[in-house]
């Protein structure tokens, strides 16, 4: 049985990778604050690639089955992700997920908590660290908070690791020691 090497992703196919990912996800999303966000990051990306360097990651990305392309009858071609470049795709996303900073505090907390089975331990414990990473304040083992609007990282997160029957979130507009988690976000 001949063994196969997971062919090595380098930063530009990365990029594609993401850009392409974007364009799937302009067409689930249905806020315009986010949909222009995400055109904003995708056109950032696209300036800094080079021209020769994009070719060959296409190139790549097809021999490695994570694009795909179909010839349209007007004579263009689409380049598409399989689900095995949608997967790595999305792992890279995970690596620079962050919430962005409100310009004025709204007053409300976002609590994510969880009960998660023991079967479900590696996805329960990639859920916390990635709450950690964002900036969450961990208010018990299970639950977190932050006082920013999140709920589309959070959906994202919580997809990806397939855990949404073990996941709730929470708008909270008051916490009894919400001094203390005020002092910590500095508000």
């Amino acid at each position: 049985m001949k063994k196969y090497s997971k062919p090595k992703i380098g930063p530009v196919s990365q990029k594609v990778l993401l850009i392409l990912l974007a364009g799937a996800a302009l067409g689930l999303t249905h806020s315009p604050t986010q949909y222009f966000r995400i055109v904003k990051e995708a056109e950032k990306e696209w300036a800094r690639i080079n021209r020769r360097a994009l070719h060959n990651a296409i190139r790549k990305l097809y021999r490695a089955k994570m694009v795909d392309s179909k010839d349209n009858k007007n004579g263009s071609t689409t380049i598409f992700l399989t689900q095995n470049g949608k997967k790595k795709a999305l792992t890279y996303k995970l690596d620079e997920i962050s919430i962005p900073e409100m310009k004025k505090w709204d007053g409300n907390w976002r609590v994510v908590l969880f009960d998660i089975p023991e079967k479900h331990k590696k996805g329960r414990n990639a859920l916390s660290q990635l709450l950690k990473q964002m900036g969450f304040y961990r208010f018990q083992k299970s639950v977190f908070v932050h006082p920013f609007e999140c709920k589309n990282e959070v959906d994202f997160v919580v997809e990806f690791f397939a855990l949404r029957s073990y996941v709730r979130f929470i708008l909270a507009h008051h916490i009894d020691n919400e001094l203390h988690l005020k002092h910590h976000f500095g508000l």
